[in-house]
């Protein structure tokens, strides 16, 4: 296992949902962490003094990263799929990534721990998925396809590549932001028929796997980032409404999705995987959060009713 304690580690996308919370988990544990943003200022009031915010990776003044940990990407689920809007988010991960590599192709990262997404997998009602299948069909699988193929690419220079197959992540604000005011206000409900499979998982360990990532030697390859009890839909919808002690009892109907999102409403919210973390749980990393509600209450901060 590799000690992070004075290790160098370069992190691009820090500042986003996951990136917050990795950087400060990753110099808790000592290590000497830059994060690579286009406005250094931002990082630098966001992160405080201790986390090193530069523009390229050359400013790093702890010399040349080990480890490099690459979350950059813009948000696949923020806006609909024009086609303007896949070319970025297709630049925003792949070019980006094939840049970051002419970048430190002198002086090589010993590890790469580069993000991806179970939209890899496809879609499917009835298969379970691991890191063992290959990619599905569709938009998303072929984006994560290919930003795996540009990370991988890093292999060439010598570098440990592990890809995290992230799920969808429950954490205060996210996905979870998004959610909570409708279902607040009792006006959540399922999605569509609501037997499509939600692979989740809570913040705190997504940040953990990327950790195990960066310090196991074994974990070389595809790791899924998801709980070990995905749910349905319609399952999902009843537990944040309990969570929330609010009734959910306005579906959304699937044309109206269709009508207003196109094919990210088939691929995102209408269908999904059911993707297991084998390697996770081979390697026995310690989730912190296996069951819904308990991660749910967690993220939203709700304590359990007593009695």
């Amino acid at each position: 296992m590799l000690d992070l304690k004075n290790v160098p580690i370069l992190v691009t996308g820090g500042t986003g949902f996951i990136g917050s919370r990795l950087v400060p988990s990753l110099a808790t544990a000592g290590a000497q962490v830059t994060v690579l943003s286009r406005d250094p200022a931002r990082a630098s009031r966001q992160f405080g003094a201790g986390i090193h915010c530069v523009r390229h990776p050359s400013e790093a003044k702890e010399g040349p990263p080990r480890v490099v940990v690459n979350l950059a990407g813009a948000g696949i689920a923020d806006w609909p799929w024009t086609a303007a809007r896949r070319k970025e988010l297709l630049d925003s991960r792949i070019a980006y990534t094939d840049r970051l590599r002419d970048s430190l192709s002198d002086t090589p990262p010993e590890v790469l721990v580069n993000a991806s997404a179970v939209g890899y997998y496809g879609v499917s009602e009835s298969r379970t998925f691991t890191e063992e299948d290959g990619p599905g069909e569709g938009f998303a699988a072929e984006l994560c396809r290919d930003w795996e193929g540009s990370a991988e690419a890093f292999s060439a220079l010598g570098t440990r590549v592990t890809c995290v197959r992230i799920g969808l992540v429950l954490g205060p604000g996210g996905l979870l932001g998004r959610m909570k005011l409708p279902f607040s206000l009792g006006l959540g409900g399922r999605i569509g028929h609501g037997r499509q499979w939600m692979s989740w998982v809570h913040l705190d360990d997504v940040v953990g796997i990327f950790e195990r990532s960066i310090t196991d030697p074994e974990l070389a390859g595809a790791v899924n980032a998801t709980a070990p009890t995905p749910v349905t839909n319609a399952e999902f919808t009843r537990a944040l409404g309990q969570v929330l002690n609010r009734p959910t009892l306005f579906p959304v109907p699937a044309f109206l999705l269709r009508s207003l999102l196109g094919q990210m409403a088939d691929e995102l919210l209408l269908a999904g995987a059911h993707v297991s973390p084998g390697r996770a749980v081979a390697a026995a990393f310690p989730f912190r959060h296996s069951e819904l509600e308990g991660a749910l209450r967690d993220a939203l901060g709700r304590t359990a009713k007593s009695g």
